[in-house]
């Protein structure tokens, strides 16, 4: 008996590398899901350019620099500086555009009470708060509405399965790719929604409360350089 003899022989076809290797192109996942994934490719877009934009807007060293509260009062320990000073305080930061407005307040005004020291201060906070707060409000639309067009993405998808279905009810049934098209722009449609709307919800949060802090830095740092100015004045 041959070594050979006892074993099974397996005709079937084995896999090719290349089938393993055949993915599912982003291209062709877009073009699976049909027209109503083109409003989430723009939320994407759109989403991702803000948060880029947000990242480097609200740097640390561009909204309140740790030190530079005590700078500003070493420098302005008995007198106000001059003009040039202020104006590279303005230039630097967030921070220093709302402490330069109390500077500015006693230059143009070396009378002024503290309650005028205190609005001038405070409306330049305002200021400083909605550049801080821009963009914010487009990022969770987008974070709201994301599932909302992925849903209608999957309703318009549940249209057409139900089209592709025979309307006399005869043997035939539907037509097959019709129906496996609107399998694909259902699922693709909704996967994306959430794909879109979940870092746009997340993103937005981390936003709001990096806002939140530097609010709190400014104000409480605008309370203490009032009671500064205010003895200064004096």
């Amino acid at each position: 008996m041959s070594p050979g003899a006892g074993r099974v022989r397996d005709n079937r076809p084995h896999p090719s590398i290349s089938q393993f290797a055949r993915r599912p192109s982003l291209l062709s996942i877009i073009q699976a899901a049909g027209w109503p994934i083109w409003p989430l490719v723009a939320c994407s877009i759109i989403a991702l350019a803000l948060v880029i934009e947000r990242f480097i807007s609200l740097k640390t060293s561009r909204i309140a620099p740790p030190r530079l509260l005590d700078e500003a009062l070493a420098v302005s320990r008995t007198a106000v500086p001059s003009p040039d000073v202020v104006t590279q305080l303005e230039q630097n930061s967030c921070l220093g555009e709302v402490l330069a407005s109390g500077f500015r307040a006693l230059n143009s005004d070396p009378r002024c009470s503290e309650n005028d020291l205190r609005a001038i201060m405070e409306n330049t906070g305002r200021a400083v708060a909605h550049r801080l707060e821009r963009y914010l409000a487009a990022l969770a639309t987008i974070a709201s509405a994301a599932p909302l067009l992925g849903l209608l993405g999957t309703v318009i998808g549940m249209i057409e399965i139900f089209g592709s279905q025979s309307p006399t009810g005869g043997a035939t049934g539907g037509n097959p790719a019709q129906l496996a098209h609107g399998i694909s722009v259902a699922l693709y449609n909704t996967a994306f929604g959430l794909i879109v709307a979940i870092p746009s919800l997340i993103f937005w949060r981390y936003f709001r409360a990096r806002v939140d802090e530097y609010l709190l830095t400014l104000e409480l740092s605008a309370e203490r350089f009032v009671r500064h100015l205010n003895a200064l004045r004096k």
